[in-house]
């Protein structure tokens, strides 16, 4: 909501030298988010003035139509004589009024005003247009032409009110009464505890039998109801400079004086409203559900199919309106321009259920600013003042009589009343405020309270959100100022800390980053599109996720059961910014559903939740495990003066899930694998032993490339992801540092030509088991293939470490250890030792 400050000094006095800045640090303070503060006309200079075009010369000979014009601008030349202009613009004639620069002004974005020579005449300033002032879209996109009743040379910075002060407010969904002038001056007023001139405080005359029929079938939807009649408007009238300009400043683009009107009320006191076209209507008008099938073209030319949920207005014809988010075009208010200008229209200010209004916005995808309001809560009370209002202004500017029929449906309904403890927002608050200033800032809410230690409040009506005490509760604090509460931490129980999980979770994201991945932060959402480019089958389990009811995106609308597209859309984003050389890491949590979960509790709110209560609410949600992943692309080292560099592949995914592994204590099995989304030859398993049997715990490798195709990503890209919670399980939880011997290594090298099926890994748990305690540590360094060795065979080389805890080791005892290791291998996997 875009609240220009002059605008709102209508409502309340704000001291005379308070500055937007001034008054967004109060709003700020009362809670609003006033994002910035536009300064309007901050870099305008005058001299600025009404002129009058005396003639009007075409220039001949240009490539583009130019005019050689005089223009009478009074004495604000100093000389009293017409201004030389040359212009382009064609849509002005002689005897118009219009806006002239002269010389030695300067108007927005710093451009400087002089005479000059151009198209072989001198110019004398300039004939603007509203671009060139800063006055945002006037519709017309050319010179502003005034209306005749301005004298030439009056000063048009003041005419056009081209010097203001707007606040931007971002304005949350529970405070949409702020969507209008009036929920902000209420806001202002508050802060500086000044009075408010409540712009709704009209004289309405009451509801009578001789109004333009009205018929009400779902009062549901549609719980108020005004209708109010305006007849004999002038065809020719148009909006004012000032309403044109305060629509300008509000973000709205003027249109027509009945419509501008109605815009106007709408920002004025946050009632929508809609204008009819009297000769237009056929019959009474009509509230109720629409039929499914039925088809109404909207006011921006678009045919729609209702849905049998639509709130729809009607006439004898069928539907006319959608209700509350866009008129029908069978009704349109007609401009002078069409021909058959307006001269009687109905006015309609209604209020509409919200949760109707928010699922036909979405259903249709037609936002509004009237639907904006609507679905966030408007004040039912302000029909009938929101009605009058625009009677009044069309009367007034339009010269329209007022019909004396009134319409007013009204559904039954009751004040809504909340039993709060007078004590209760100190309690809340951890702050003794007091009966009377809880009463007092309840009262300056709206609110009228009644009680002394037990209050009973009475909300306003346009204050839908205030629904429970704790609601009343922070009314009284965020008015009494956020900043004036005490920062209290929290006194922890003694001898507590980070669990297991917390602690593996921090030394995991530090071994990563300390291997060179940078960490990303992704939102737990996925979309079937990205499970599709995945490559994921139609029964892998990755598919079955859990769907949020109110996604923030249509197209991601369930939980993530993998990490990796999120670590993709980033390596994707980074890449297509110059970062081509990526290595990025992320750790959360995945959410696994079994079908097996039971209908979720609602836990209390004035008590701590027991251990059943919690223990119900938990069985209600899918498996969630914590996962680590990782992607990488481009060069993992380098090329510098040390050598060449080299690309990252699929082993640096591999090592990255050991890396992790070892943080949790855990030994990982890797296995060469088949699984989407890697490529079928480069896919690696990992597998941790969990109470002595083989638990899946995630895999890593190079991605296919119709993966790397489908999600833009940069060739031979390789990820990772793993299961921390296996780790966990797996592991001793405990990383043990590194020991420096004071005895000797005897390292032994073997070359073992084994069938191509053969897994590294299995040779090497061979090794492993068959060398005894005395092996240190076991690494392959080849892998060789080739016609001396036979088809089908390979040769892995390992080198094997030995020492002893307690003494130096003798050529005859690493031997031994070698010839048992080798012997394992040779009986557990049929390898044959090389060269032997």
């Amino acid at each position: 909501m875009r609240a220009p400050l002059s605008w709102l000094r209508e409502y309340v006095d704000l001291p005379a030298g308070e500055t937007g800045r001034d008054v967004q640090a109060k709003l700020i303070a009362a809670g609003l988010e006033v994002e910035r503060v536009e300064s309007l006309g901050a870099d305008l200079k005058g001299p600025l003035v009404v002129g009058q075009v005396l003639t009007i010369e075409e220039l001949e000979g240009f490539r583009k139509p130019i005019r050689f014009c005089t223009v009478d601008v009074g004495t604000a030349n100093g000389t009293g004589e017409p201004q030389e202009i040359v212009c382009g613009a064609r849509n002005f004639s002689v005897g118009d009024k219009v806006v002239v620069v002269l010389p030695g002004a300067v108007l927005p974005g710093d451009f400087a005003i002089a005479a000059r020579k151009t198209y072989g005449k001198t110019s004398h300033g300039m004939i603007c247009s509203g671009e060139e002032l800063g006055m945002g879209d006037d519709g017309t996109h050319g010179i502003i032409v005034l209306p005749q009743e301005y004298e030439p040379g009056t000063d048009a910075i003041e005419l056009l009110q081209l010097v203001d002060e707007v606040l931007d407010i971002a304005v949350t969904p529970d405070r949409g009464y702020c969507l209008s002038m009036r929920g902000i001056a209420r806001e202002a007023a508050t802060a500086y505890g000044l009075p408010l001139r409540d712009p709704a405080l009209l004289d309405v005359p009451g509801p009578n039998s001789f109004g333009y029929p009205v018929q009400v079938a779902d009062p549901a939807g549609c719980d108020r109801f005004t209708a109010r009649t305006v007849t004999g408007l002038d065809p020719e009238a148009r909006s004012p400079i000032w309403l044109q300009r305060r629509l300008q400043k509000a973000g709205m683009r003027p249109i027509s004086l009945t419509v501008d009107i109605t815009n106007y009320v709408m920002l004025e006191l946050g009632q929508p409203l809609h204008a009819y076209d009297r000769s237009r209507l056929d019959g009474p008008i009509g509230v109720r559900r629409a039929e499914r099938g039925e088809k109404l073209t909207t006011l921006d030319g678009t045919k729609r199919v209702l849905d049998a949920e639509d709130l729809v207005i009607t006439d004898n014809r069928g539907p006319i309106g959608l209700a509350g988010v866009m008129g029908g075009a069978e009704t349109e208010i007609a401009g002078h321009a069409a021909g058959q200008a307006t001269t009687e229209v109905v006015i309609e200010a209604a209020h509409f259920d919200p949760t109707t209004i928010a699922r036909a916005v979405r259903r249709h995808k037609l936002p509004s600013e009237a639907a904006k309001r609507f679905e966030r809560g408007v004040d039912p009370e302000a029909a009938a003042a929101a009605a009058q209002r625009t009677v009044d202004l069309l009367v007034l500017l339009a010269g329209g009589t007022a019909d004396a029929g009134v319409t007013a449906f009204t559904a039954p309904s009751g004040p809504r009343t909340i039993a709060i403890r007078a004590d209760h927002p100190d309690r809340v608050a951890g702050v003794e405020y007091g009966r009377e200033t809880v009463v007092r800032r309840l009262q300056q809410v709206g609110c009228d309270v009644y009680g002394q230690d037990e209050l009973i409040v009475t909300v306003p009506s346009w204050r839908p959100d205030l629904t429970d005490p704790n609601d009343l509760a922070e009314e009284v604090i965020r008015l009494e100022g956020y900043e004036n509460l005490p920062a209290t931490l929290p006194a922890p129980p003694a001898g507590r800390g980070l669990t297991r999980r917390q602690r593996l979770h921090r030394r995991v994201g530090r071994a990563l980053a300390g291997a060179g991945y940078v960490e990303v932060l992704n939102y737990p959402f996925v979309g079937d599109w990205a499970l599709d480019h995945l490559g994921l089958e139609a029964g892998d389990p990755r598919r079955t996720t859990v769907r949020l009811v109110n996604p923030l995106s249509e197209a991601e609308p369930s939980l993530r059961t993998t990490m990796l597209p999120g670590l993709f859309t980033a390596l994707r984003r980074n890449d297509s910014r110059g970062e081509h050389d990526l290595a990025l890491f992320e750790t959360g949590l995945v959410f696994l559903p079994t079908g097996e979960e039971t209908t979720p509790v609602r836990l209390p709110v004035d008590r701590r939740p027991t251990d059943e209560e919690i223990a119900g609410l938990n069985a209600a949600l899918p498996q969630q495990p914590r996962r680590a992943a990782v992607v990488l692309a481009g060069a993992r080292e380098r090329d510098g003066y040390w050598g060449k560099g080299r690309p990252a592949g699929w082993a640096d995914a591999v090592e990255a899930g050991r890396t992790v592994a070892r943080e949790a204590g855990a030994e990982l099995i890797v296995r060469q694998d088949q699984r989407a989304p890697f490529h079928p030859g480069r896919c690696a398993a990992f597998y941790a032993v969990v109470d002595g049997a083989e638990v899946f715990a995630g895999s890593a490798g190079e991605l296919h490339p119709r993966v790397i195709k489908a999600f833009g990503l940069p060739e031979r890209t390789c990820a990772m992801e793993i299961d921390l919670d296996v780790l966990e399980r797996a592991g001793t939880g405990a990383v043990e540092a590194p020991q420096v011997s004071s005895f000797p290594v005897a390292t032994q090298d073997v070359a073992l030509v084994v069938d191509a099926s053969v897994a590294a890994a299995d040779v090497e748990a061979a090794l492993r088991s068959g060398a005894g305690e005395l092996l240190e540590s076991l690494r392959l360094f080849d892998v060789f293939t080739g016609e001396q060795l036979g088809a089908g065979k390979k040769s892995l080389a390992y080198a094997l470490r030995f020492r002893a805890a307690d003494r130096t080791l003798t050529a005859e005892e690493a031997s031994a250890a070698r010839d048992a290791a080798v012997a394992a291998a040779v009986e557990r996997t049929g390898a044959v030792l090389r060269g032997a």
